[in-house]
């Protein structure tokens, strides 16, 4: 005969404001095997758990129903207490009288007999509940970063400072990302190369971390502590040992492409490095642009090289890994904004986009700092910058606001009247969200001593007339519309996810959100963490956010890796799938519907008829307990303990029976 003690939470007055808690704790007291029960302001407080594991001790209790809010809140807290208290943490469940009861209804009475019901079906769960262990494994004492931006810069250097071997895997030729491409940062305006370089140089000496440049993630298997990543390292044309990068096989090639790096407005040759400060400091061959490749001739580079480190045959190879986690720092895509056809970008030279004026700022970019409109290389003696383009725009772009345009346009509005001092400056906007230390400042410098024009509102149509950009707006303070004559148009555009980061999700088993952003395990608790345990993120691969913050993530995530790299073991929830081999007739539609890919399949040998069959086997350590492959399953040969049928049906049949009565 089992022996439950019953706590019902108050939660202050959300719960107690709607369900008459004393009265529900009297009521519990009559149920079949209920030998204790009581209420108690903050269940969850270390009174409250307090309470629960003297009631075990004092009552000989062997199972307990805590009724309070979601166990997704406060479960673990529970189990813990539970367990100090001499049970095993799974004799232990919840019943939700908060969400699912005092929070959607308004009629206490009602309410209150809800409660009572929620927990006569607890009760009779928890009688059948069994004793579960944690799930142990060993760890590989390795992580693998895949983004080599600033984010995944600082996760690897955190991670590397701490003692354990990272992998740095970037899919371009050189580490450094996004910020590799700005000439200074808001809102000090510090150098971002000043910055960076450093930091790159850093991760490329340091002992216990190896670059993977040019490489791209081609599989993922296994679990926390042990997965087993596979890694296409793309073929450069270059053999990075010999190479020494002396320039001397760029300097010859006869062929150029446009420069991904300079978004566009910069050409490179066919052989190139992307930036001067690039690391590892090896060119690769674009093939597509390479007269060798395209045309069978040429082969300028290889002759040149004096250490003949060109290498034409040179072919894709693949790396595998095991790694103990995995962080995922793949950065952002910035908007394209062609769809907007009023303000023809694409069609008129002098619209830009920010990203473009980038690196026309930059002193290392293709016009070497200076300047110049595209059309005829004049300087531009006045310029308007759009903000919002593809940010809070549910018709042409995405709703959400991408934090940083604000910001970077007022850094573009100072670096240009630091370049053109009698440049004219007007920026349309929306609204001003300058959100960070110094932010709000920074912008009333732009406003105030630059002089620079604020226009709310938005833009409604460019066009060229007679040498300029004709910019058409309304000016919503004003309540009037506005035409002003522009040199050179520039829109800041929105951050949006990477193009083949759902690809890479899937990979990795973890989940994106509606826009294609990766998903937080939780948002205010969770930040850094994804579902898949072992499995990280930071940067603005999860969402648009500033350097700071994303290098504020990276260590965030850095530390949960560390915590699990120095382990010997990790323990997992036992809440796992099992398979009942016996009733398994091989369909396999459990393997169809795990989102965490833990269904396996397992040759069987039957004792009666000694023929082989096929059935599904659970990795325990892939599975994350979402109970798909138990619902899917047609035999009824899956159960997930601690949710099993035999669970459930108790648990609907008490349910049933205080309804009944």
């Amino acid at each position: 005969m089992t022996r439950i003690g019953v706590f019902v939470c108050w939660c202050g007055a959300n719960i107690a404001r709607t369900v008459d808690v004393e009265l529900v704790a009297q009521k519990a007291s009559t149920l079949p095997g209920v030998v204790y029960s009581t209420s108690y302001l903050y269940m969850c407080s270390d009174p409250g758990q307090a309470l629960i594991k003297d009631a075990i001790r004092d009552y000989n209790l062997d199972r307990v129903v805590v009724a309070s809010c979601s166990p997704a809140m406060h479960e673990p807290t529970f189990r813990k207490a539970v367990e100090e208290g001499g049970l095993n943490p799974y004799f232990m469940e919840m019943a939700n009288i908060r969400e699912q009861n005092s929070w959607v209804h308004d009629d206490r009475v009602a309410a209150t007999e809800k409660a009572f019901e929620l927990i006569a079906a607890t009760v009779e769960r928890v009688k059948r509940a069994q004793p579960l262990e944690p799930l142990g494994f060993s760890v590989e004492k390795k992580a693998l970063v895949i983004g080599g931006g600033i984010a995944g810069i600082q996760a690897a250097l955190d991670i590397a400072e701490a003692g354990f071997k990272v992998y740095l895997v970037e899919k371009t030729p050189s580490i450094g990302g996004r910020m590799a491409q700005f000439d200074k940062t808001f809102p000090t305006l510090d150098c971002a190369m000043c910055i960076l370089s450093p930091k790159m140089v850093d991760c490329y000496r340091h002992p216990n971390i190896t670059i993977l440049s040019y490489s791209e993630i081609e599989e993922v298997k296994g679990f926390v502590g042990n997965f087993e990543v596979t890694i296409r390292k793309k073929a450069r044309s270059v053999d990075e040992k010999l190479c020494t990068g002396c320039g001397l096989c760029i300097e010859k090639c006869p062929s150029k492409a446009k420069s991904e790096f300079d978004e566009g407005v910069g050409e490179r040759k066919a052989i190139y490095i992307p930036f001067p400060q690039a690391v590892p400091l090896v060119p690769v061959i674009d093939r597509e642009a390479c007269l060798w490749f395209s045309k069978g001739r040429c082969g300028l580079c290889q002759r040149v090289c004096p250490t003949k480190a060109i290498d034409y045959s040179q072919q894709d190879t693949f790396i595998k890994e095991r790694f103990g986690t995995i962080i995922v720092a793949t950065g952002a895509d910035v908007f394209d904004p062609v769809v907007y056809e009023e303000y023809g970008y694409g069609r008129y030279p002098d619209v830009i986009t920010s990203a473009q004026l980038e690196r026309i700022i930059d002193p290392s970019g293709p016009t070497k700092g200076e300047i110049l409109r595209p059309s005829d290389g004049k300087h531009p003696q006045s310029v308007v910058f759009i903000q919002c383009v593809g940010s809070r725009d549910e018709q042409k772009g995405y709703p959400y606001c991408s934090r940083v345009c604000c910001m970077y346009t007022a850094k573009h509005a100072f670096l240009l009247r630091e370049h053109l001092p009698n440049v004219k400056l007007y920026i349309f906007y929306i609204d001003i969200r300058a959100f960070g230390k110094g932010y709000e400042e920074f912008v009333r410098r732009v406003q105030d001593e630059l002089g620079a024009n604020y226009i709310r509102g938005r833009v409604g149509r460019i066009y060229p007339e007679k040498g300029k950009l004709i910019v058409q707006g309304a000016d919503t303070l004003l309540g009037q519309q506005v035409r002003i004559e522009a040199d050179l148009v520039v829109l800041a555009t929105a951050l949006v996810p990477q193009k083949d980061v759902e690809e890479l999700a899937r990979k990795l088993s973890i989940s994106t959100d509606q826009y294609g952003w990766l998903m937080e395990a939780h948002p205010k608790l969770r930040p850094a963490e994804t579902m898949t345990k072992g499995i990280f993120i930071a940067g603005t691969c999860q969402f648009p956010k500033d350097i700071s913050d994303s290098v504020a993530q990276a260590s965030a995530a850095a530390s949960k890796a560390i915590a699990i790299l120095q382990q010997e073991w990790l323990y997992s929830e036992p809440v796992v799938a099992r398979v009942n081999k016996n009733k398994c007739v091989g369909c396999f539609a459990c393997k169809e519907v795990c989102p965490y890919s833990a269904i396996e399949e397992e040759a069987l040998v039957e004792q009666t008829s000694g023929l082989e069959k096929r059935v599904a086997k659970v990795n325990e350590g892939l599975c994350q307990g979402c109970g798909n492959c138990a619902s899917a399953c047609r035999s009824q040969a899956i159960d997930l303990l601690g949710f099993t049928s035999e669970e459930l049906i108790a648990q609907l049949e008490g349910l049933a029976k205080v309804e009944r009565e």
